[in-house]
């Protein structure tokens, strides 16, 4: 019918009212025509988080390798959700622009500095495409989150490696010495997954403003929340700035929602306008994760009870690595890191035996494990099998 909706211009212009959290004009055939990820990674040559879990069995006693909150996600959030369900079968198009509208006014920035996504994983391949077209560089620390940079290399570009400083710190400046015309990105996760380990904010502020001259700077902020003073220490202010930045945010980690899947990123509209081509944008957002999220964000109260209790489960930890003679990296997130005694694949083998999943790493050469947080029992249960085996 001539009079009739086209379903997808309402779609787009649906999409655009949330300030560029989905996809800006001609996106849906642009998304159409583009490419898909060009292959997978074979099995057993990159350890992630997924493939840990995949590998595990079904019931663990303390499911302790991949950096979730198990102590979440809150009431409110859950009454959310069951609220949500009865609308359930709209799009939620207008539900994104409310929790933009939240997060826009709580950061003192425009719905148009704002993208959002079910969890960062799309936004960060989302970057990892862009910003290595035509064999860019990107450089990361060394180690540290390695989704983005390793996408990057699948889609043609070059992974430059920095080691850390002594204090298993992220080296900024010789970082930016690795800086060149070929950059195409700079990716800093702050605080920095696996090591747990923070920059100084004011060291970080001012490589952001310099570097950012030169290249796309990355910042992501994932494990912020768990921070004393998150406002104080988050780039979103170089954002505002006009600063050539991209800072990152995640409800998968304090909030809970690892399973719900929602995150989005914080730059410039131009930057937003150039990465939504590759993502589905408001497509990818449940409307009762949209609900849950909305509930839930910057829920002050709740926020402060989760972390409360994974400080206490992790400070049991620090004591029985001491108790059993073991150092570790003194952690700003809900995971630690510590050296071990033996081959880092056969005690994760060994504790997995036990029913305690892990992560192991090889830092200089040498084996180590991450430790995420969990509840006090989890906690229990790992220092029981780690007792077995140190």
């Amino acid at each position: 019918m001539a009079n009739s909706i086209n379903r997808r211009n309402w779609i787009k212009s649906s999409a655009l009212m949330a300030g560029g959290l989905a996809l800006a004009s001609g996106t849906i055939n642009k998304l159409a025509a583009m490419p898909l990820v060009k292959k997978i990674i074979p099995a057993g040559k990159r350890v992630t988080d997924q493939s840990a879990i995949l590998e595990a069995p079904a019931v663990m006693k303390a499911r302790l390798l991949a950096n979730e909150n198990p102590f979440g996600p809150s009431a409110a959030a859950k009454k959310a959700i069951t609220d949500s369900l009865d609308l359930s079968y709209q799009y939620a198009f207008m539900q994104m622009s409310v929790l933009s509208g939240k997060i826009a006014a709580f950061e003192g920035i425009h719905q148009n500095n704002i993208m959002m996504d079910a969890g960062s994983s799309a936004l960060l391949l989302a970057s990892a495409m862009h910003f290595s077209k035509g064999g860019k560089d990107i450089i990361t620390g060394d180690p540290s989150y390695d989704d983005l940079p390793t996408h990057a290399k699948l889609h043609g570009g070059n992974w430059v490696k920095v080691p850390l400083t002594s204090e298993y710190k992220l080296d900024l400046d010789a970082m930016e010495a690795k800086v060149t015309d070929n950059t195409g990105l700079v990716y800093i996760c702050n605080p920095n997954n696996p090591t747990a380990t923070v920059v100084d904010t004011d060291k970080l502020k001012a490589f952001c403003e310099r570097v950012s001259k030169k290249t796309m700077v990355f910042v992501d902020e994932a494990y912020i929340d768990y921070l004393p003073d998150p406002q104080g220490t988050t780039l979103i202010g170089g954002v505002k700035a006009g600063q050539n930045i991209i800072v990152a945010r995640t409800f998968s980690k304090l909030y809970g929602f690892a399973g719900l899947r929602c995150g989005y990123i914080v730059a410039q509209p131009d930057t937003i306008h150039a990465l939504s081509i590759y993502t589905g944008g408001a497509f990818n957002l449940s409307a009762t994760t949209l609900a849950a999220a909305t509930a839930a964000y910057q829920e002050t109260d709740y926020m402060k009870d989760a972390a409360k209790k994974m400080v206490a489960s992790k400070e049991y930890l620090y004591s029985v690595l001491k108790k059993e003679g073991y150092e570790y990296i003194p952690s700003s997130a809900n995971f630690v890191m510590f050296p071990l005694k033996m081959d880092g694949n056969k005690f994760v083998g060994e504790m997995m035996k036990r029913g305690v999943g892990v992560r192991n790493w090889k830092l200089n050469g040498a084996d180590w494990c991450r430790v995420s947080i969990g509840r006090m029992d989890e906690m229990e249960a790992f220092a029981d099998a780690f007792k077995q085996l140190s």
